[in-house]
């Protein structure tokens, strides 16, 4: 096995290491971010669009830096979509069609890259789109995650006859959660996809769409290591037959596109007369064919394209840009993360990568479609009838890159209010039906839902107190209406800051939150005459 092979599969199983660690409370202690840290595009757009920087995207620079040095040795040896991609070439090699070269379509990284450019210069990120970290991220833990836990689940279910005939109780009670996501479809046809062009054109998403490998070819024209043809070269053109990107001429092996080469030195190992290698190249001198690069008319062409398309987000009726007020409509159900930065802000940083939602250990946390408009598409969501939001979880906030969501002390956190429930009576039990039901009381961590009686029901009905309640979605999760919950959570009252004190500010605005100390629940007193009817588990 080669040098770069060990290389990629280290990368890659340190990337999915960081990603299962995700997983876990102690996320803290590792750097789950670190690769999505490295993508240049990722972070060069998020720099530009949220007018941010971030001691937090110093690994990029090292990134840059070798590839000034060496060329893109990111690209070939890092980079777990490059890795992903190869893995998928070489195990369908057998079944492989006819490969059809895409040179002529290199320059569409680069438009691409104005586009995204003139976007990000208004304030609107769409790297979301092109991101390889982000893109790879999304596709291994909002998909592959998901279905393995889901086989995993269903293995167990097999398994567990036989682990109780033969007394092996750390299996029969084992238990696993099967997270499930949002977005799945659109994962997997756009993976489908890029495997479909792997199948007749190696590396085509590396050599004419990935943004970051734009980036890459920019700076490493004239790299300081590269690769270099002796006379010895008898033309016979099988190392431009071999190159995955294309960057050697079969006309004229001895040219090499350093913008294009990924250093995987395939040429080397193949050439017979051994005329290839690749040593310092002290002149700089870089040799890039002509049409590397897109000519200036489309190049702007691109870019103001980026900007009409951020300029209609920012028109739209759900765009998130100006102050809240009348005439200003926004999604009448869309809860953010506890801590995430006001939408416009929110939206500008988050990446769409899915850290978060593979974080969120209740799975409340959901990728959105185009409910609150083409802008927040893939943005994370509370989904409180999915899973309730933990008072003092801060996991989202750990594995966050980009700072969408604000890390925050215990203290602030708890301060964090997300959105307050509202109480829909006429699917109430107790209000509508005139049912015994407490289950709002009983799972509230804040105490925020009171009982008390109302002329002509004879059982109790809830109210909540918005002074109390924090939006964490116990209720509206636990609620045993089919169907709708009927107490949901709405975004009214949530506190999001870019800066400033979450403590001091819900004490300005009256809010108590405290947590229940004691789990007793007790009936209102009741007027005269018996309740017809209890709660579920206090007959």
């Amino acid at each position: 096995m080669s040098f770069r092979r060990i290389i990629q599969l280290f990368s890659l199983f340190l990337f999915l290491f960081l990603l299962f660690a995700a997983l876990s409370f102690s996320s803290s202690s590792w750097p789950v971010d670190l690769f999505l840290r490295m993508d240049p595009a990722l972070t060069v757009f998020t720099v530009l669009s949220a007018r941010i920087l971030l001691l937090a995207f110093l690994p990029v620079l090292i990134v840059l830096g070798a590839t000034i040095m060496m060329g893109r040795v990111f690209c070939s040896h890092v980079c777990p979509m490059g890795t992903t991609l190869e893995l998928w070439e070489k195990f369908n090699r057998s079944t492989a069609g006819k490969r059809v070269s895409s040179t002529n379509l290199n320059f569409l990284k680069y438009l691409l890259l104005a586009f995204l450019f003139g976007s990000a210069i208004l304030g609107v990120s769409w790297v979301f789109w092109a991101s390889p970290l982000s893109l790879i991220t999304r596709f291994y833990g909002l998909f592959i995650y998901p279905i393995l836990a889901f086989l995993a689940e269903r293995g167990l279910l097999i398994l567990r006859p036989l682990a109780e005939q033969f007394n092996m109780n750390s299996i029969a009670f084992l238990q696993i959660a099967s997270p499930r996501f949002s977005t799945q479809f659109f994962i997997l046809a756009f993976f489908l996809a890029l495997f479909l062009l792997e199948h007749y054109s190696p590396r085509f998403w590396c050599r004419t769409l990935c943004p970051s490998g734009a980036l890459l070819a920019l700076c490493s024209i004239r790299p300081l290591i590269g690769r270099q043809v002796t006379s010895a070269c008898t033309h016979c053109g099988k190392c431009a037959r071999v190159c995955p990107m294309e960057a050697i001429e079969l006309e004229s092996p001895i040219t090499t596109k350093h913008g294009e080469c990924i250093v995987c030195r395939s040429c080397e190992e193949i050439c017979p007369e051994r005329a290839v290698s690749f040593p310092v190249l002290w002149s700089g001198k870089a040799s890039q064919p002509d049409g590397f690069f897109p000519d200036r008319r489309r190049f702007i062409l691109a870019g103001l394209a980026g900007a009409l398309t951020a300029v209609s987000g920012l028109t739209g009726l759900a765009s998130p840009s100006g102050k809240a007020g009348p005439g200003k409509v926004a999604p009448p159900g869309l809860l953010r993360p506890p801590a995430a930065l006001p939408e416009m802000e929110f939206l500008s940083r988050c990446v769409r990568c899915g850290e978060c939602m593979v974080a969120c250990p209740t799975n409340t946390l959901q990728p959105i479609w185009f409910e609150a408009g083409l802008m927040s598409l893939f943005s994370p969501a509370l989904t409180p009838r999915r899973g309730y939001c933990i008072p003092d979880c801060r996991q989202c906030s750990l594995v966050c890159p980009t700072g969408a969501i604000s890390f925050l002390t215990p203290k602030e956190r708890f301060w964090a209010k997300t959105g307050t429930a509202v109480i829909y009576k006429e699917k109430c039990l107790a209000w509508e039906h005139k049912k015994g039901c407490m289950v709002c009381d009983e799972v509230c961590p804040f105490k925020a839902v009171e009982f008390r009686f109302e002329a002509g029901n004879p059982v109790p009905v809830p109210e909540v107190k918005e002074e109390r309640c924090t939006g964490c979605g116990y209720c509206e999760h636990y609620c045993p209406v089919q169907n709708q919950s009927a107490i949901v959570v709405s975004p009214m009252g949530a506190i999001r800051l870019a800066k400033g004190s979450y403590l001091e500010t819900a004490k300005r605005q009256g809010l108590n939150f405290s947590l229940r100390k004691a789990t007793t629940f007790e009936f209102p007193p009741a007027p005269k005459g018996d309740i017809p009817g209890r709660a579920p588990g206090f007959d």
